[in-house]
């Protein structure tokens, strides 16, 4: 891991242990998803909200307006489920050193350790999913899906990507 990329994960985890989200981004975000996808978007870890948020926020300072790719900004990560940081922490860690141990170590079942460090790995496929379920539009639930995948010429994903690292 270079010494760029080790201080983005030191922020990156801070920025978790402080996350905060105002009542004015709660009413935004009540304005742009349905209730179904509300739901979603509330039953994610507040870190991830907050994330979430920061992705959203980079994308409409970028000029970016279009409903599915905001809506996917918001929901990108909710494949997750709960996750503690001690265990975000070990999937950074063993993903940067070992991801064979990774998938050895992820089980999908459970809601322990093992299946927090599954649903990391995962989290794409299973957000794409609880999206859909929840009525969203298929462009937006082509873009969670697809927000770990490589983007090639497809300007939404790559700019969906973009925003998900730069924050």
């Amino acid at each position: 891991m270079s010494w760029a990329r080790a201080a983005y994960r030191s922020r990156q985890f801070l920025g978790a242990v402080r996350a905060r989200v105002g009542e004015d981004e709660r009413a935004e975000v009540a304005a742009r998803l349905t209730p179904q996808e509300q739901s979603l978007f509330f039953s994610m870890d507040l870190s991830d909200q907050r994330h979430a948020l920061d992705v959203f926020r980079m994308l409409k300072a970028n000029g970016q307006r279009d409903a599915s790719l905001l809506a996917a900004a918001l929901l990108h990560d909710v494949g997750k489920g709960r996750i503690t940081v001690w265990q975000r922490v070990a999937f950074v860690l063993l993903n940067a050193v070992s991801p064979r141990l990774l998938c050895r170590l992820a089980s999908g079942h459970g809601s322990g350790w093992r299946g927090a460090l599954a649903r990391s790995l995962d989290h794409a496929e299973r957000g794409a999913a609880l999206a859909e379920a929840a009525g969203s539009t298929l462009e937006t639930v082509r873009l969670i899906r697809l927000h770990r995948a490589p983007a090639g010429d497809d300007a939404a994903l790559g700019m969906l990507q973009a925003a998900d690292e730069g924050s």
